[in-house]
């Protein structure tokens, strides 16, 4: 697959994904997250995203919401510590709409005083309902447990306290210091010719003003290893450890995603899926995450149990960790571990979205699309002797963090 990539004047760099399916997808990724406020703007990014969907100088919150309902697709954002991205689902010949509304949100944002206390509120919901699941709580309070430096440690939702101080006038300001311009891509996936990507680009996305980034982000502060536990009033206990992992332009990502995989991936095959559930019965759910950022990563292991199996799982997974950093894989399981990787990669390619946003991300990153082949090429030269050093980096005891809810 090639895709093809294009930057605009301004910086605003545009990617399509040819894609044979009427069902399009198309997004704009900007490289602002919540590690980007300030310390009196704490939340700003997540409010940011919700806000934008309140009305423009063109449109009131309601003609945003309909624009693409009523021709049956989707609008829908996120953000995260390094990003927001705001992106939709639609048919081909609506493209020029989904491009427009996503243009017009972004760069022509009202932020009509009535809207921002309603949504407030909305958000409020929002920190509240993670304050009432604890298998999702419990990642942000590790994050802010283990950086010691809360450009990272911040939770991206903000806190009841910080919503109030969120205003029109602070997020004009965020937005005019973080939305640059040479940190955007304009992603595409559909059966649109890429002359036709271009010129609605050029149309919606051309006429901004370019606004290079000026300053520069603030790095992520040391890790500091804690071993917490808090009782809270839950049926069962939840539990998370892990340890900082490579950087995104690090050579040890590719080996820790495969790592992660090996350890807790989605299959029910994985290291830990077998150990705690498959042969003692004593987990229903664990997972592994491997999460890169621009100068540090982040891996982690969830799982949930009975509060009383909570030092036994421990130390199964200990003892898993151990085993991967010492004995490492063989030939055989090395093997099966990068097909099954590989599978999981190129199957994803069924996801127009998923893929539409890792195209934007990669661009955003390494300054080209992400071809799901060269991915999964680059994974099978992975090596054992690569995986077991990783391995021994980031699973090791002295260095992993353990919060539990208990």
């Amino acid at each position: 697959m090639t895709y093809e990539q294009h930057t605009l004047p301004n910086g605003i760099r545009i990617v399509h994904v040819p894609n044979a399916s009427p069902v399009c997808y198309c997004g704009l990724v900007v490289g602002a997250g919540s590690r980007d406020e300030n310390a009196d703007e704490y939340g700003m990014a997540h409010f940011i995203e919700h806000t934008i969907f309140k009305g423009t100088h063109r449109r009131r919150a309601f003609q945003i919401i309909s624009r693409l309902d009523e021709v049956g697709g989707e609008l829908n954002a996120y953000t995260t510590k390094e990003e927001t991205c705001i992106h939709a689902a639609f048919l081909a010949q609506h493209f020029d709409r989904a491009a427009d509304i996503i243009a017009d949100m972004v760069f022509n944002p009202a932020f009509p005083e009535k809207e921002l206390a309603k949504e407030r509120e909305v958000i409020a919901d929002e920190i509240a309902s993670y304050s009432d699941t604890p298998s999702e709580l419990i990642f942000d309070q590790f994050e802010e447990m283990i950086f010691a430096s809360p450009v990272l440690g911040h939770n991206i939702l903000g806190t009841t306290d910080s919503l109030p101080t969120l205003t029109a006038h602070g997020a004009r300001q965020f937005m005019a210091r973080c939305y640059n311009t040479d940190q955007m891509v304009f992603a595409v996936l559909g059966p649109m010719t890429w002359d036709k990507v271009l010129r609605t680009a050029e149309k919606h996305f051309g006429q901004i003003a370019a606004n290079p980034r000026q300053y520069t982000r603030p790095a992520a502060g040391q890790y500091r290893r804690d071993q917490r536990q808090t009782q809270r009033d839950t049926n069962q206990a939840h539990v998370m450890l892990g340890n900082v992992g490579p950087d995104n332009h690090s050579a040890d990502r590719l080996p820790m995603f495969l790592l992660s995989n090996i350890v807790g991936g989605p299959c029910m095959n994985s290291r830990l899926s077998l150990a705690l559930r498959e042969r003692n019965g004593i987990a229903y759910n664990v997972e592994a995450e491997y999460t890169p950022m621009t100068d540090t990563g982040l891996f982690t292991i969830y799982f949930g149990t009975d509060a009383t199996n909570v030092s036994r799982s421990l130390r199964i997974v200990g003892r898993e960790l151990q085993r991967l950093a010492t004995d490492g894989l063989a030939d055989a399981q090395l093997a099966r571990a990068k097909r099954q990787y590989e599978g999981q990669l190129l199957m994803s390619a069924d996801d127009g979205e998923a893929r539409m946003i890792a195209a934007a991300r990669s661009v955003l990153l390494f300054g080209q699309a992400d071809d799901l082949q060269t991915s999964a090429q680059l994974i099978s030269q992975i090596t054992a002797d690569d995986l077991r050093r990783v391995a021994q980096t980031v699973f090791n005891p002295d260095a992993m963090s353990t919060l539990v809810f208990k």
